[in-house]
């Protein structure tokens, strides 16, 4: 293989279209800390990276991980995977994560530096859900624990975390907006099990769309949509923040084709525009949501 071609299997194999998911909690997390009176530069970017290194990491794992335990085949519906295409060899996909792990954690001895021991627990969980994911004696992914992993870990942890980690608090606007972030994280995972339903079952990976079936997948995704929505109103009934948190509602028009293909597609093909619908929905909602709670702060 080429080097021009070993760089491309590199970047398919880290899957830029995921890093919505990675991104945009550290976004929020800023603005949050932004409405708490306290935000600096090196912070987030030292967060950006780092989150950025942890998704990709995970995405070698994944890879590597599904190819060797019979999920990814032949018959797979989804994008190409680098490992079940045979441009990286597992071990090489191990080896990649390793290193996106190590410069993720150089990124967190900055943090720590500015914030102290709660981001080093932070950062060692984070990289060990990530390895854990689809890794190790009783993946994440495999006993239906995935969908708790990503509303934990790309919402709560990663906005609250990114919070902390400028304001050194966690003000209460953070942990409502890790709602709608960690939701609408976890619908692109509910279409990608949605997909995978059949491929999954057939290798074990006990998905809950494995476990409950087409419709409560369908189902799954509707409703994390709607609660993501919903939040921002939430936020401002409550008295939360100030009629700028609405901003988010305007990105509604670009739930309307994924979810109605969420609801309906049964071809893997219209499943994966419905994933990059998903992650286009995620990326703006999440932006807006990060202006929102900047233009509300006092």
């Amino acid at each position: 293989m080429t080097h021009r071609g070993q760089a491309a299997a590199w970047i398919l194999a880290a899957r830029p279209r995921t890093l919505a998911a990675a991104l945009v909690p550290v976004t929020v997390g800023t603005a949050c800390a932004a409405y708490a009176g306290a935000t600096r530069a090196g912070v987030f970017v030292a967060a950006l990276l780092g989150a950025a290194l942890i998704q990709i990491g995970t995405n070698f794992i994944n890879d590597a991980a599904d190819f060797s335990r019979g999920a990814d085949t032949g018959e797979r519906r989804g994008p190409l995977r680098a490992a079940q295409a045979g441009l990286l060899s597992p071990s090489q996909l191990f080896g990649g994560a390793a290193l996106a792990f190590f410069a993720a954690f150089l990124c967190g001895v900055y943090l720590a530096a500015q914030a102290g021991l709660p981001i080093v627990v932070i950062g060692v969980l984070s990289i060990a859900a990530g390895v854990a994911y689809t890794a190790g004696p009783m993946p994440l992914a495999y006993v239906g624990l995935g969908d708790v992993f990503v509303i934990v870990f790309f919402g709560f942890v990663a906005v609250c975390g990114t919070a902390y980690a400028h304001a050194q608090t966690v003000p209460a606007i953070a942990w409502w907006s890790s709602v709608p972030v960690g939701f609408l994280a976890t619908a692109l995972l509910a279409v990608n099990n949605l997909r995978d339903r059949e491929a999954d079952a057939a290798a074990g990976k006990l998905t809950l769309a494995v476990r409950f079936g087409d419709a409560f997948a369908r189902g799954q995704y509707a409703i994390l949509v709607a609660v993501s929505f919903a939040v921002p109103a939430a936020m401002w009934i409550a008295g939360v923040a100030g009629a700028a948190i609405l901003l988010p509602l305007a990105t509604a028009p670009l739930a309307k084709t994924p979810a109605l293909l969420a609801l309906t597609a049964r071809e893997g093909a219209a499943l994966n525009d419905c994933l990059a619908g998903t992650a286009r929905l995620l990326l703006c909602f999440g932006l807006a949501l990060a202006a929102g709670v900047w233009l509300a702060a006092p």
